[in-house]
């Protein structure tokens, strides 16, 4: 447990970006996590690196908009205050070095200059955590999904459900990640203990669809081969299912579909209804508005109830 200087007991509010010493470190940065996540930017003035990041970083905090704060420590001026928290094990062997603190504690941290977007990623777990807003904490799990932060994208939603154990949307986002991330025995294990209260919830059951999809990519044939079997035997019920699958796996979702769908035109009781089981496992997994949905939907219901 941190133990620094005067504590000032509640948690100093103070501007957005600030420099701290011993003596306010505590109330500054300590403190001050309790109520927001706050990054501490340990620097010197002869850290070349140290003057790129700075900024990087101070502009990072700001488009956060409050959800973090920032502190700076110039290590040479407070030597006594990096011996201390060296001691305490924070690891300050080589600047630039950047710790975040939520709740009193350390809770993530990197050493050395880093891209922008990994430090866009950094910021936007520490809002996740924030408690600002579950909306917008989901929101920016979701596009660092989105935008292949397969594991800042774990850690946000994580850290959702670190405050909301049984909010659907993070459970499910953290199994799509994993999946995301090939960690498919991950993903089944945390399906297979979602608490009660949320098994059934759509975002679940979509995470559920695009896991038992993963597995079937896993196992697709090569898709040039298919292609060339449904053209010469466009009957050939077992090979049309396959390029569906190897279509899907490939990515081409809406031509999945596709096949799928001529399937089901022309036998739909092929192998125990497979086509059509396999369309909703497809439909369950995306965005009841996505457009291959709504298209997909529409066609299948004019053939069943043609």
């Amino acid at each position: 447990m941190l133990e620094l200087g005067q504590s000032g007991g509640a948690a100093a509010q103070g501007e957005l970006i600030k420099n701290t010493t011993e003596a306010t470190f505590m109330a500054d940065v300590v403190e001050a996590s309790r109520a927001v996540p706050v990054i501490v930017d340990f620097w010197a003035t002869w850290c070349g690196p140290c003057k790129t990041l700075g900024p990087m970083l101070e502009d990072a905090v700001r488009a956060a908009r409050g959800k973090v704060r920032m502190v700076k420590v110039d290590i040479e001026a407070e030597r006594r205050l990096a011996g201390v928290l060296a001691q305490q094990g924070v690891p300050l062997q080589s600047v630039p070095t950047v710790v975040a603190f939520h709740q009193g504690r350390p809770v993530d941290m990197f050493q050395g200059a880093v891209p922008q977007s990994r430090i866009k990623a950094f910021i936007d777990r520490l809002a996740a955590l924030s408690g600002a807003g579950g909306a917008e904490a989901l929101e920016a799990a979701e596009a660092m999904l989105t935008e292949g932060a397969v594991v800042d994208a774990m850690q946000a939603f994580a850290a959702i459900l670190g405050e909301e154990p049984e909010n659907p949307a993070a459970y499910g986002g953290l199994v799509r990640a994993q999946i995301a991330g090939g960690e498919l025995d991950q993903a089944q294990g945390f399906l297979d203990g979602a608490p009660a209260a949320i098994a059934d919830a759509p975002e679940v059951q979509a995470a559920r669809a695009q896991l038992a999809l993963a597995r079937q990519a896993a196992d697709a044939g090569p898709l040039g081969d298919l292609t060339a079997a449904v053209r010469a035997a466009p009957g050939n019920h077992q090979a049309r299912f396959d390029y569906a699958l190897a279509l899907h796996a490939a990515g081409d979702t809406r031509e999945a579909v596709e096949q799928l769908l001529e399937l089901f035109r022309r036998d739909r009781d092929w192998n125990d209804g497979a086509a059509r089981a396999q369309l909703f496992t497809i439909f369950n997994a995306l965005k009841p508005e996505d457009p291959i949905v709504l298209a997909g939907r529409r066609k299948l219901s004019s053939m069943i109830f043609a």
